[in-house]
């Protein structure tokens, strides 16, 4: 049967009312979830799920509060539904890696964050998060690459610089350590764990060009 177009009209504001009213209700429950709301942040998520079930993001939405809780299950379930609905829904992957941090199962976690980055490269909590998770397993050299390409978007960000520098220093690139940690010194001359780490780079270097010397 074909439509008329008074039908077909009347379908496209249902259609446009159904949309508006699921982004009400998603808006609504992450303003919930950001007071700390959670019960009714819940039941504006799960309308919301409800009106648009094909939507990753008031799944999203319910694995965020399921983190915050403390309702490490809830928030896996919640995140994976979501990776489900859209397979490169970065939000879905960043959660996700932040339950396995929390659960201490790094190399998942690792796994995830990177995946988010792929998807994301401007997701400083995924790249904060990679940062952590690399440090608790030892495992430096993609991280740096994240790192290099959000600073050349944001170069002014010191503690993102600051993680860089840091890793530059694990890695024995002493040089472009310094390089990194005068950067964060300019921006931030009141950051004194840079200031420390600068001063240590120094020495290191110093005694590095002396045995080269000798």
């Amino acid at each position: 049967m074909t439509l008329q177009p008074e039908q077909t009209s009347q379908q496209s504001d249902v259609e446009n009312g159904i949309d508006q009213h699921y982004q009400v209700m998603k808006e609504l429950g992450d303003c919930y979830t950001a007071l700390a709301d959670f019960d009714r942040g819940r039941q504006c998520y799960r309308q919301a799920a409800a009106l648009a079930p094909e939507e990753p993001g008031p799944y999203v939405g319910l694995g965020v509060i399921g983190i915050q809780s403390e309702s490490l299950e809830d928030a896996l379930a919640s995140f994976e539904v979501a990776r489900r609905l859209d397979p490169n829904c970065a939000e879905a992957y960043g959660g996700l890696a932040m339950v396995h941090q929390q659960r201490k199962d790094y190399q998942p976690a690792f796994e995830m964050y990177l995946r988010c980055l792929e998807l994301d490269t401007d997701n400083l909590v995924a790249l904060l998060g990679l940062f952590q998770t690399s440090c608790q397993m030892g495992t430096f050299s993609k991280i740096i690459q994240y790192l290099e390409v959000y600073l050349d978007r944001h170069p002014g960000d010191a503690s993102v610089l600051f993680c860089l520098a840091s890793l530059y220093v694990k890695e024995g690139q002493l040089e472009r350590a310094r390089e990194t940690l005068n950067a964060v010194v300019a921006l931030d001359p009141g950051k004194a764990e840079a200031v420390n780490l600068l001063a240590e780079v120094q020495e290191r270097l110093i005694e590095v060009h002396s045995q080269g010397a000798a």
